[in-house]
This record gives C-alpha cells, structure tokens and sequence, in this order.
C-alpha cells in the first residue's frame, strides 16, 4: 500500500499522465482510500488552473485588490 507522501511526490506527474500503469492503478487506490490525499489532489488541480490563467502581465493595484478579496471573501480595500 501506497503512503501519502509517495502521492505527493508523484501528484503532478500523475495530473500530467505520466505514470506508468501500474503505479498509476496504486495511485488511484491510494485516493480512492484517503480522503486527505484527495482533498491534496483537488488543491493542486485548483492550483494549477489559477496559474494558467493567471494574467501575464502584473495586475494593477484594483485587479489585485479584487482578486485578494475573491481569495480570501475579505471587502477590498479602498
């Protein structure tokens, strides 16, 4: 049986399909058995999908504001 910290290591070649079958199917039975490992799995699929849409150039100091307060439900600053 697999231990989280071997998901871990394996998490973004795993997202990437990089793992050969067998570890694959040990990795899917992993995550299928722990609750924390999937809630790890969700956080970096959400991680990566930010990063790729994230603007390339900086955002102004409203865009940030905005997206601080979308991050953290605080009001933006004034």
């Amino acid at each position: 049986m697999l231990r989280c910290r071997d998901l871990t290591e394996d998490a973004s070649r795993l997202m990437d399909g990089e793992v050969a079958l067998p570890r694959r199917l040990r990795l899917r039975l992993h995550l299928a058995l722990c609750a924390m490992c999937r809630t790890y799995m969700d956080q970096m699929r959400k991680t990566r999908t930010l990063v790729a849409a994230r603007p390339l150039a900086p955002p102004d100091r409203a865009q940030e504001d905005a997206l601080i307060a979308r991050i953290t439900g605080a009001a933006p600053r004034d």
